[in-house]
């Protein structure tokens, strides 16, 4: 998915700049880069984070970037942030969405006579360029960001460093969210809030769907209000995002331990231990063992020092190596026990199939499991979270081949938990997985936990509804 974070100070911002991209590694990508500018001009790093922490690669450049204004982002593939010369001026800008009509928006610069575009790997384009081309067609920084953001099929919130200060820009239907802190002297930009609190900053605004401000050192400008309609991500609180961030005013962890709370309502099993697959779904399995009034144990530990985060790589079978090396069960927790545990959800179920036949190896009498969401239904198709390269590698998807015998059109009743149909698939994800028992969130709880009208919340990967 990608993060960004950007400062703007009265001082030298260089080292809340470097701590507050960090503080977006956990979205597991595979570029970093920052900008500065200073009276001398730009100053750009960018490196590949693929198999390095961000801050191993960048702690070097550090000690040559001086500016008191930045901006900085962890990407998913595209090298950022560029820096781009145009009619508007010099600025480096980062991007963090999906394009779904790029193709259709390169014409359209092609056809008012832009020379080229640079190819990456796969003779793709890279989106950040595009946004760039789309805003470089207007009079001002202000009116490109609005036009982009108006053409993008997708998301694309920004930001922009320039002469005056960092233009911040959340996209037209805020996806995905950014918010603004202010400390003594600074502003700061950023997606998760959890970089404000140890670098001093105070949430100060979040901003609306389509919001564009500029920060200076004087203070924050809105440049374009915000948008009436929203459509934020909803996976966001139950697996991206950090659990010390908050978005719209309501924090990660505590929608986790609500979740697993109204999972745990609506349940009544015989076990005896509560565990969460780490690290998202600790969060869950707190809040259903409370619930519960039932103990909450780890019988798998994560090692954390060597491994990234197993969504990471592009290839499956590392992947999935990766997902088990990680985890490290503790048969003395598990052997002749009876075992539930939260996750965040089911995407393909590759991996968590090797871990529950590892909880079986281990002796677990029985394993039960309730994701904190409904089934994945729909691969996203506005903030690229799955690596998986076609619908029919999810697991909701898989299972419901098997049932219809083709790839089903109609897939509104197996998103209704009240149908037999929706039944079916669950029953067929169970016994691949070989649960004792598998039991989804229903969407509606989701959207409870959340707190968020449904109308606000992004649910496509869960019924299919867009609305654009």
């Amino acid at each position: 998915m990608g993060g960004l974070f950007g400062v703007v100070s009265r001082e030298d911002c260089v080292d809340d700049l470097f701590f507050g991209t960090d503080y977006h590694s956990h979205l597991g990508t595979r570029r970093g880069g920052m900008a500065v500018k200073n009276p001398e001009g730009f100053i750009r790093y960018i490196h590949n984070i693929e198999n390095d922490q961000f801050r191993s690669k960048f702690e070097q450049d550090i000690q040559k970037m001086s500016g008191t204004k930045g901006i900085g982002v962890i990407s998913d593939d595209d090298d950022q942030p560029l820096l781009i010369r145009s009619h508007l001026g010099k600025y480096a800008i980062v991007t963090v969405g999906v394009i779904n009509n790029a193709d259709e928006l390169m014409k359209e610069v092609f056809d008012r006579r832009m020379i080229h575009f640079a190819e990456m790997r796969g003779g793709e384009v890279n989106p950040t360029e595009l946004v760039a081309a789309l805003i470089n067609q207007e009079s001002s920084f202000e009116e490109g960001i609005r036009s982009a953001n108006e053409a993008i099929e997708g998301s694309c919130s920004l930001l922009l460093l320039t002469e005056e200060g960092v233009y911040a820009a959340r996209d037209k239907l805020g996806r995905t969210p950014v918010v603004i802190g202010e400390k003594e002297g600074s502003f700061a930009a950023t997606l998760e809030t959890c970089a404000f609190p140890n670098l001093g900053f105070e949430i100060k605004k979040f901003l609306g769907p389509g919001e564009i401000v500029l920060m200076t050192e004087d203070g924050v400008e809105q440049k374009k209000p915000p948008g009436e309609r929203m459509q934020i991500c909803g996976f966001l609180w139950v697996y991206y995002g950090y659990p010390a961030s908050t978005y719209e005013g309501i924090n990660v962890e505590s929608v986790r331990n609500r979740c697993g709370a109204i999972l745990a309502k609506k349940d009544n099993i015989e076990i005896d231990m509560v565990a969460g697959i780490p690290d998202s779904g600790i969060g869950h399995g707190l809040g259903y063992a409370g619930e519960a009034s039932i103990p909450f144990k780890r019988p798998f530990v994560k090692y954390t020092p060597t491994w990234p985060r197993s969504f990471m790589p592009h290839d499956q079978s590392i992947r999935d190596l990766v997902a088990k090396m990680k985890l490290i069960p503790i048969k003395e927790l598990i052997q002749g026990k009876k075992v539930l545990f939260c996750e965040d959800s089911i995407v393909r179920g590759t991996q968590l199939k090797d871990t529950i036949q590892r909880l079986y190896d281990c002796g677990a009498q029985e394993v039960h499991m309730r994701p904190a969401c409904p089934p994945l239904t729909f691969g996203c198709k506005f903030l690229n979270f799955s690596r998986s390269k076609s619908e029919l590698n999810l697991a909701a998807r898989k299972a419901i081949k098997e049932i219809e015998g083709d790839e089903s059109k109609d897939l509104k009743e197996y998103s209704n938990a009240d149908t037999k149909k929706y039944e079916a698939m669950v029953e067929k994800i169970r016994e691949r997985l070989r649960l004792t028992s598998l039991k989804y969130q229903r969407l509606e709880d989701l959207v409870e936990a959340i707190g968020l009208p449904k109308e606000k919340v992004c649910t496509y990967c869960w019924d299919g509804v867009d609305l654009k």
